[in-house]
């Protein structure tokens, strides 16, 4: 190795994945100016080092490229994060309830305690929702909205006064306002099955003014950062217009606070003008404008209302609308003509043979001729519509939906339609670009190694599996489809996703080794140090000493001053340090160690056998999990 250029940054002693096809494997990597200098051997590498470069011993952790969340909510999500009640991995009921009970107490006036998306009953250790009378009793004076799915929100009665909702409020279009036998409304609302009824009501809430949204921003992107994300594409969102709900990302940008690279596309948010919003934003931007982070990606995820297909497996299959075919025609015009790439919102295989109509009949007359255009979600999608796609250019960019929904998806259609839903190796094997996300935050978790786990296991988060071998993904193309793969969709394949030379030095060291540890330690990872641009945006453990600093969330009675974001270890430690009350810590550790066999706490493990059995120590690996032995119970010795 010969290069003129000093390293800013060397990390060595670890295992890189690199997703480079000429080196798959490295023990070292070499930043500078932002991108990847070298990767190689630790003698390699360090005889690069100046008298300046920062060199930091990873201690034999893995290191994968900078995750990639190719479909997500971030700029919304960051504006609601501080406001937000985290259910993410909550092991049970019991603990769900103690916390909603402890931020209900520290909720001001007028302010609600919200939980939006990233839980499914089957999670927790009871296999069951939530009941509203628990609910009213966890929190009997401050309004209460909880979000399950894409089917039904869970409002305390507090919450019913405050949004006037009485025996006389009627449904609204494609929702059930559930009222009781004398007629007075219970709490519970559904859709059937459209989800507007769930989010009108969710956007009546309070709001936080700039500077709190400045900061939960802030602190959504850690919360990315430590969960190894370092680049995202923002599929817009209902209620989000632009430009006026981007004014705090990017102020952000202009700030040089951005930790996550944002490609955000432009949803239309008007039904029946959805024509003109692409028309205006046509002339006030241009796909790309903006640079490595923060850039505009084109349109979508929704261009036209009626061409919505609600994702909710509680209902049977809806239809877009009959003049769905013309207006998203003239849309699609609109935007091939202006070489805006686009996105749009597809479920089942029905509707995406629609859309595909669709572009075909445009393109014959306004060539694709390469403009790059994604199917979302695309759960039911057929092999033949999978091979329209790529003959189009298309690209289909897929979430872990099903590890929330699977049990309802099968419930309602059977367990063998689910073994394909959605077909990801299929996709592969035809040569579709294909893309990894999340699709949070309001239904399904930002948690990316969730993701990781339901493409590896093909099991839901309750533990249903789902596919054969053949639907299943190996680690190595798992985490492919979360960088390199992702990064097809903002057009950026050729600058990140990979740990090679001249690509961006975006990169996550994780606190156990992805690929070789059990498949059920998989959804527990996260990053112990995160790099994005060649830059330490986060870092804990034997690193926390680069941790930049952060302030703390704002205002002082946001959940996540008090449980911090995604559930997870060490959880106890987080909810004590945070200040939370020694009943929710009791309820922490006792849940810990339900879900690990046993309900006393232990003194060896921490308590949670998860962290010993996710990290090299020298017994078999087929005795870690054993309920006897040196990781089962010593427990068994309280």
């Amino acid at each position: 190795m010969a290069y003129d250029t000093i390293p800013d940054l060397i990390l060595h002693n670890g295992r890189i994945t690199t997703l480079d096809k000429e080196r798959r494997e490295a023990n070292a990597i070499a930043m500078a100016g932002g991108k990847v200098l070298a990767t190689g051997s630790d003698n390699d590498v360090m005889k690069l080092a100046g008298d300046a470069t920062q060199i930091i011993d990873l201690n034999g952790r893995r290191v994968i490229p900078g995750l990639n969340d190719s479909h997500t909510h971030l700029i919304r999500g960051g504006l609601m994060y501080n406001m937000e009640l985290r259910w993410e991995g909550v092991p049970s009921v019991t603990l769900a309830l103690e916390m909603l009970r402890r931020q209900a107490e520290r909720t001001p006036a007028p302010q609600w305690v919200r939980v939006v998306g990233g839980w499914s009953e089957f999670q927790f250790s009871e296999r069951r929702m939530p009941t509203l009378e628990e609910i009213n009793r966890a929190a009997p004076d401050t309004p209460v909205f909880i979000l399950h799915l894409y089917g039904r929100a869970l409002l305390n009665q507090a919450a019913v006064r405050a949004l006037g909702i009485d025996g006389n409020t009627p449904n609204p279009p494609g929702g059930v306002i559930e009222k009781d036998s004398k007629g007075n409304p219970t709490g519970l609302l559904v859709a059937k099955p459209s989800a507007l009824i769930l989010y009108s009501t969710l956007s009546q809430g309070p709001s936080l003014p700039f500077e709190y949204q400045y900061n939960s921003t802030r602190h959504y992107m850690r919360e990315m950062n430590r969960l190894g994300i370092t680049s995202v594409i923002d599929a817009g969102g209902g209620g989000q217009n632009y430009p006026d709900d981007y004014a705090v990302i990017q102020q952000l940008h202009d700030d040089g606070e951005m930790t996550v690279r944002v490609a955000y596309n432009l949803f239309a948010q008007r039904k029946g003008e959805e024509l003109e919003d692409y028309r205006n934003w046509t002339e006030m931007t241009e796909y790309g404008a903006g640079d490595t982070l923060l850039r505009m990606n084109g349109a979508g995820e929704n261009l036209a209302w009626s061409a919505a297909d609600f994702e909710n497996f509680l209902e049977p299959r809806p239809s877009p609308e009959p003049v769905m075919e013309a207006e998203l025609e003239a849309i699609t015009r609109v935007l091939v003509e202006n070489r805006w790439p686009f996105r749009i919102h597809a479920t089942y295989d029905e509707t995406i043979d629609r859309f595909l109509d669709v572009f075909e009949r445009v393109d014959r007359e306004i060539p694709f001729d390469g403009l790059r255009f994604i199917i979302d979600h695309a759960e039911t999608v057929s092999e033949r519509n999978i091979e329209r796609i790529r003959a189009l250019g298309g690209g289909i960019a897929v979430q872990h939906r099903m590890a929330f929904q699977g049990e309802y998806f099968v419930d309602r259609y059977g367990a063998d339609a689910a073994k394909a839903t959605p077909p990801i190796r299929r996709m592969l094997d035809m040569g579709v670009p294909v893309g990894g996300g999340t699709d949070a935050t309001r239904v399904a978790s930002y948690n990316p190694f969730v993701s990781l786990y339901w493409m590896i296991t093909g099991k839901t988060l309750g533990g249903l599996s789902l596919y054969d071998e053949a639907n299943r993904l190996d680690r190595e193309t798992a985490v492919y489809l979360w960088t390199k793969g992702s990064s097809w969709f903002s057009g950026e394949d050729h600058a990140k996703g990979a740990l090679k030379a001249g690509e961006y030095a975006d990169l996550a060291v994780l606190s156990s080794d992805l690929m070789h540890i059990d498949e059920e330690a998989i959804k527990d990872l996260r990053s112990v140090l995160t790099v994005m641009g060649g830059r330490i945006v986060y870092a804990e453990e034997e690193f926390a000493s680069f941790d930049p600093p952060l302030p703390p969330p704002a205002p002082d009675w946001s959940p996540v001053r008090e449980f911090g974001g995604h559930y997870g270890l060490p959880r106890d430690r987080q909810l004590m340090a945070a200040g939370a009350s020694a009943k929710v810590a009791e309820a922490a550790a006792k849940n810990a160690a339900s879900g690990n066999c046993c309900d006393s706490a232990c003194s060896l493990h921490g308590h949670n056998h998860n962290i010993a059995w996710s990290n090299p120590v020298p017994i078999a690996a087929s005795a870690k999990n054993a309920f006897w032995g040196a990781l089962g119970c010593s427990c068994f010795a309280v």
